[in-house]
């Protein structure tokens, strides 16, 4: 029998979860002060940028607008510049930070397209490498991650300019 120790999941375990709804971390995220604690890249006028917790690729980045909406059209013309404006810095500062090959940009929109918080809209920006599908995925049903999400935003923020 094979062990997959992931002790970073207990905390998403944990959260506890609102009696009649689900719960929604895109609201309390930017409300911390502390960016590093809570893996904001990037705070912009409408949106934020940060690490997904729960990544498929090593500096896996979501683009989130403050406002809690959950369809694109319900994003004012401001948000939606701002947050398409996001979205090209954080495929910069992935660039500039650890060269990917690709990329992968986009949205589940709604339950039953694989959106884990259908309420609030987000859009994933995954850096890709040439062969970065291995055996472990694949065969193992195992993603192995190189690097710590404390380590990769630190190396992410030097590459941001407000």
């Amino acid at each position: 029998m094979n062990f997959l120790h992931s002790y970073w999941r207990m905390p998403y375990i944990e959260v506890p979860k609102p009696e009649g709804g689900e719960h929604n971390p895109f609201v309390s995220i930017p409300l911390e002060e502390d960016d590093r604690k809570v893996l904001i890249v990037l705070r912009s006028s409408l949106c934020y940028l940060v690490l997904n917790k729960f990544p498929y690729n090593a500096g896996h980045l979501l683009v989130v607008p403050y406002r809690e909406v959950s369809r694109l059209d319900e994003l004012t013309a401001e948000e939606k510049a701002d947050f398409f404006e996001t979205i090209i810095k954080g495929q910069q500062i992935l660039e500039q930070a650890i060269r990917p090959d690709g990329f992968n940009v986009g949205f589940n929109l709604g339950r039953a397209a694989g959106a884990g918080i259908p309420s609030h809209i987000h859009c994933h920006i995954v850096p890709r490498w040439n062969g970065d599908t291995n055996f472990m995925p694949v065969l193992g049903e195992t993603k192995v991650l190189p690097e710590s999400l404390d380590a990769m935003w630190q190396r992410l923020r030097q590459f941001v300019t407000e």
